[in-house]
């Protein structure tokens, strides 16, 4: 079992940044791929971002290309999601999971957070 705790939400003007992290415990390998997803009010969630721990290999939804980074920190069991130029539509609650596979499906997923509130105000 691994236990997934994200943390670094919060309210920022449109144009801002935050960093989110993901701290794993229990079970953790570093064989697994990590993922950020959101959802925001009355919609499905959505990939944002995923990570293979090993090679540190990255894939990014086309909406946040350019403006996210992931990245991890193997020794930390964490891993981060760097949001610069936030605008309004990426109001959500964002998750981490984890996932034996890279993948862009929630369903590949296994394991998720509690979620963090990402509020971008106009």
């Amino acid at each position: 079992q691994v236990q997934l705790e994200e943390s670094g939400g919060g309210l920022v003007q449109a144009g801002g940044s935050l960093r989110l992290s993901c701290v794993a415990s229990g079970r953790t390998f570093s064989s697994y791929s990590m993922g950020w997803f959101r959802q925001a009010p009355g919609k499905e969630r959505e990939f944002v971002a995923a990570i293979t721990l090993s090679a540190g290999i990255t894939n990014y939804a086309n909406a946040v290309t350019g403006r996210f980074t992931i990245s991890r920190d193997n020794a930390k069991n964490t891993v981060y999601l760097q949001m610069n130029s936030l605008e309004p539509e990426d109001t959500a609650i964002y998750y981490c999971a984890r996932s034996e596979v890279m993948s862009r499906g929630p369903l590949a997923y296994t394991a998720w957070g509690q979620g963090t509130q990402v509020t971008v105000s106009s």
